[in-house]
């Protein structure tokens, strides 16, 4: 395909503005959305704090493991969630994607309750797995219906709005968890199990879109191949193999930020200094502000829920405009921006221990993901055919659950080695005051760091500044960092490929890129 034939191809889509766009997005697109909502808030409920509770001490309500064994549960939940869609995605094409939304829920819900009556490593396991097999059933369903609901013309600010409404419930979650967790971490998980139900009632007010269209195909169809095969022939195509491996990359920089972050803030981020910035010396009183900013009850400082609620607020605020501005710049440079803004979020954050760089590196962080995360869902969404969108919307998860399954390994074991605050602390308990294993063994995970401070007689901000100095805290985010310049670069080399015709997309498809 020549250079002319694709700016012909991409010019045939009409640049709307923005008021008119959003005014073309129907009911349905609205009710899903509000779905989507419902299923996010429950979801980041658990899984902002998901490090927390895994590393708190048993003494305090949490599991008492280190980030390594937490990285266990973390690879199975993303193979369940990652690749659920990918080989089950097309269930919602031939069964209907309202059927398939009600069934994820009903797991999801399981999920959170086995999670609630089980509080152990093992619990945690299996509720984790639960989850993410109920999150790979969802998606596709979701947003098949969402692919169905809009037009080639309005599709980018529709990934704009969904994702927007996304990072709404991603903003209201880690809020409610918050507060919840204070009280005891089990109350987190009953309360988003009740949040998840709420999806049944709104399954009973739309009509799924080309139902009735789904449903005459199936009736023609006297021989459909198993999913399995249909699945791995798309997923054989050269376009789609190559966007695998170089999206993957994105994905294993982006898990970082929510899997490690948190816990990178509890260990060494002194989150005071924002109140004190805010509100003065005192802190605050107000319930308001301390729901909003989820600051702790002694109103001193942001518990680590309402740092990493700086990426779900910018994006709810601010979604509308950078769909508007991605739309403009195009589907390519808009991945290859977003990446390497990303990246230079997670710099900052290896680089930098005061807390407002903090707010800095995730909010450069979030504007990338704005442009890079929902340009990548319309890209697949649009490139498929038309009978196999839920398929296509399966695929989108592969590079993700690539990059989240060698993240969740690699992220929390190079947190664990170089940067816990509890292995330093245990290694200068031994070494500088002559703690033996036999004698740490008697310490339970999670308290070495508070055996420190009583042996050293130190307060625990004079000790934390020490060991951050003498230990290199940024490695992993510096490797996470470089992995995504490594993707962008890629990127940007994959544009050029298709450009050149040595892809397989057709003329329909090629407009993905536009």
């Amino acid at each position: 395909m020549t250079d002319t034939t694709l700016s012909t191809e991409v010019s045939s889509i009409k640049r709307i503005g923005f008021l008119a766009s959003l005014t073309t997005l129907g009911y349905v697109f609205w009710v899903v959305g509000g779905m989507e909502l419902i299923e996010r808030l429950a979801f980041y409920g658990v899984k902002t704090i998901a490090g927390l509770y895994a590393t708190d001490p048993l003494s305090k309500g949490g599991l008492g493991i280190t980030m390594t064994e937490f990285g266990t549960i973390l690879m199975s939940w993303a193979l369940f969630q990652s690749f659920v869609p990918v080989f089950f995605g097309g269930l919602a094409d031939r069964f209907g994607y309202k059927e398939t939304i009600a069934l994820s829920t009903v797991v999801k819900i399981a999920a959170y309750l086995t999670m609630a009556f089980f509080p152990s490593y093992w619990g945690f396991f299996a509720g984790a797995c639960l989850l993410a097999f109920g999150t790979g059933l969802f998606k596709p369903g979701i947003q098949g219906t969402l692919v169905k609901s809009t037009t080639p013309d309005n599709s980018t600010m529709a990934w704009g709005v969904f994702y927007q409404m996304v990072n709404i419930g991603g903003w209201l979650g880690p809020l409610m968890a918050a507060q919840l967790r204070i009280l005891d971490w089990q109350n987190v998980f009953f309360a988003c199990a009740a949040i998840i139900s709420i999806n049944f009632v709104l399954l009973l007010i739309y009509k799924e879109p080309g139902k009735e269209q789904r449903l005459a195909a199936q009736a023609k169809a006297t021989d459909q191949a198993p999913l399995w095969k249909t699945s791995l022939k798309e997923l054989a195509q050269p376009h789609l193999i190559w966007y695998t491996v170089i999206f993957s990359g994105f994905w294993f920089m982006f898990m970082a930020l929510f899997d490690v972050l948190p816990v990178h803030i509890r260990d060494w981020i002194d989150t005071s200094t924002i109140v004190t910035s805010l509100f003065g010396s005192n802190g605050t009183d107000s319930t308001i502000w301390r729901g909003v900013l989820a600051i702790d009850p002694s109103g001193q400082y942001v518990m680590p829920e309402g740092i990493m609620n700086i990426n779900f607020g910018l994006i709810m605020l601010t979604c509308f405009i950078v769909a508007g501005f991605a739309a403009r710049l195009g589907t390519m440079k808009s991945l290859v921006v977003g990446t390497l803004l990303c990246s230079g979020g997670l710099f900052i954050i290896g680089g930098v221990n005061a807390a407002w760089f903090i707010l800095l590196a995730i909010v450069t962080f979030s504007i990338g993901e704005m442009l890079a995360s929902p340009t990548s869902s319309k890209f697949i969404g649009n490139i498929a055919p038309d009978d196999k969108k839920a398929m296509y919307l399966g695929f989108k998860d592969l590079p993700l659950g690539i990059g989240w399954i060698a993240e969740s390994y690699v992220g929390p074991m190079l947190y664990d080695k170089y940067a816990a605050k509890e292995t330093l602390a245990r290694e200068l308990l031994n070494q500088q005051y002559s703690y033996g294993h036999q004698q740490l063994t008697t310490i339970a995970q999670g308290e070495y760091f508070d055996t420190l401070v009583k042996v050293s007689g130190k307060t625990p901000a004079i000790l934390t500044e020490q060991l951050y100095q003498a230990n290199n805290i940024g490695v992993v985010w510096f490797v996470m960092g470089l992995v995504g310049v490594l993707s962008a670069i890629g990127l940007v080399l994959y544009a050029k490929w298709i450009i050149s015709a040595k892809s397989s997309l057709t003329k329909e498809q090629i407009k993905a890129i536009g």
